[in-house]
């Protein structure tokens, strides 16, 4: 639908210019405002034949690439680009229509930058931020980021700024969203850290799960429970996963050992052991795989009381 809008928009243009040539002989040689009723009319018309045809092309081929493009993420970059390089390109037409000086007005476009750049520094930053996200990819939409002490799903990235939807904050914890939007300057990424948990390269993330048992516990037997119950919960599909990751790691200069599946880690406290699950798993889903992978975990512990036992007292 909106290829034929464009497509309509296109030819209109195109018959406003076509008609911008007969219109001289059917205007009268008034003026208006000092001005010739034909030059008005004239001018008017090629400036709507500007618009139109630019908006028109911007559609037509947009749609063309965007059914070209799978991936939505790819989609919105693509649009915001030809936002920007077709809105230039109608703006320079449109001026160039009006002052009838095409050479002044590109010459009068560089004078205008130059001065925007020392007015206008915090927006140009954040147009240069634009540009770093989309070259270097630090995040893209549907990401899930950490951004100085902002954490969120990006759900636009704009010229000038980031949209989050909101994940912990003041109000909620445990990686829920907190329904409230997070409005960031494109400029930040330049000066500070940015944590992606979602990249598209592997968009998976380390997580863990700790169960405190008393040292009476048969250690050996704690440990081989919670692996077998995070196997059979996930083991397969960490295993698929971790393939991936290995076949990454290989391309870069790190050696890592990486376990295949889950594994289960020893931290002795004061009056308590305390046991670490860890295991690969999707951000979105993070806390939820805690939630089940700790209730699994107790209703194991809990049919072998004489072999796993919690601590108690006060000082726990």
């Amino acid at each position: 639908m909106r290829r034929r809008v464009g497509y309509l928009l296109v030819l209109l243009g195109a018959l406003s210019a076509a008609g911008s040539r007969f219109v001289a002989s059917a205007v009268s040689p008034d003026t208006v405002l000092g001005v010739s009723a034909e030059r008005l009319a004239v001018t008017g018309l090629l400036a709507l034949a500007v618009v139109l045809s630019t908006y028109g092309l911007y559609l037509v081929v947009g749609q063309w690439l965007n059914s070209r493009l799978a991936s939505k993420r790819r989609q919105h970059d693509l649009r915001n680009v030809l936002r920007l390089g077709f809105g230039l390109v109608g703006l320079v037409g449109l001026l160039g229509v009006v002052t009838e000086q095409w050479v002044g007005v590109l010459f009068s476009l560089g004078v205008v930058g130059f001065a925007v750049t020392f007015a206008l520094q915090q927006p140009l930053f954040s147009l240069i931020g634009w540009v770093y996200i989309m070259v270097n990819r630090p995040y893209q939409v549907g990401d899930r980021v950490a951004i100085e002490e902002s954490k969120g799903d990006v759900v636009e990235v704009d010229f000038l700024v980031t949209t989050l939807w909101e994940i912990n904050g003041e109000l909620v914890s445990s990686n829920q969203p907190s329904g409230r939007i997070i409005t960031l300057p494109n400029s930040v990424v330049l000066s500070s850290h940015v944590k992606n948990y979602t990249r598209e390269e592997f968009p998976f993330v380390w997580n863990e799960v700790s169960v405190e048992v008393a040292y009476e516990t048969d250690m050996e037997f704690a440990q081989e429970t919670m692996r077998e119950v995070a196997d059979d919960l996930l083991g397969d599909e960490m295993e698929r996963r971790i393939e991936h990751y290995r076949r990454e790691l290989a391309e870069t200069p790190v050696e890592l050992e990486v376990q295949s599946r889950p594994t289960v880690n020893v931290v002795q406290r004061t009056s308590w052991v305390e046991l670490k699950l860890r295991y690969l798993v999707d951000p979105r889903r993070g806390q939820r795989t805690k939630n089940e992978l700790y209730e699994r975990i107790l209703h194991e512990f809990n049919l072998y009381p004489d072999r796993v036992m919690f601590p108690v007292g006060r000082n726990r």
